[in-house]
């Protein structure tokens, strides 16, 4: 049997899913049952586009439900006091300069769970994240990117 992967999560990553999984669980769940509840009194099923939507956000709240639990039961959570404050581990903001154009950017290194490139959180397994992982300030790292190889010096890296 295949070893399951785990599912690396900051302590704020835990706490955002297990807050998701609450919400699903106790709200989502009672006011679909109401929906589907009112649809049913309107009558004919086979015609009933409310019904038909009623159910179908019932199927996906169970399967975000199935899909935080299988992320919940393989998680590893980061414990700070864990980790070496020397160099840049999965919970560090990082700041760095892209050698080439001279831009710099900050990141949050966070398991792949986590990851929003919107918010600025990159995943551990990303390239540019596997580059960051261990790495120290002053260090210039490479990574291997399909346009070539991007080099980033670090800049700067804390603990949240």
């Amino acid at each position: 049997m295949a070893e399951t992967k785990k599912n690396i999560l900051t302590y704020e990553g835990l706490k955002a899913l297990e807050d998701e999984l609450h919400e699903l669980k106790v709200n989502r769940r009672r006011e679909v049952a109401q929906k589907i509840k009112e649809a049913r009194e309107q009558g004919d099923l086979s015609e009933n586009a409310e019904y038909d939507a009623a159910k179908e956000e019932q199927r996906d709240i169970e399967l975000r439900i199935e899909e935080i639990d299988k992320i919940l039961k393989n998680a590893e959570v980061v414990v700070d006091d864990d980790t070496d404050s020397s160099i840049i581990n999965v919970g560090c903001k990082v700041k760095i300069r892209d050698l080439e154009f001279d831009e710099e950017m900050e990141y949050k290194i966070v398991g792949s769970t986590e990851a929003n490139s919107l918010q600025g959180k990159i995943s551990n397994e990303s390239p540019v994240g596997r580059a960051l992982i261990g790495a120290q300030k002053g260090a210039v790292v490479e990574v291997e990117t399909p346009a070539g190889v991007i080099k980033y010096e670090i800049l700067d890296f804390h603990k949240n």
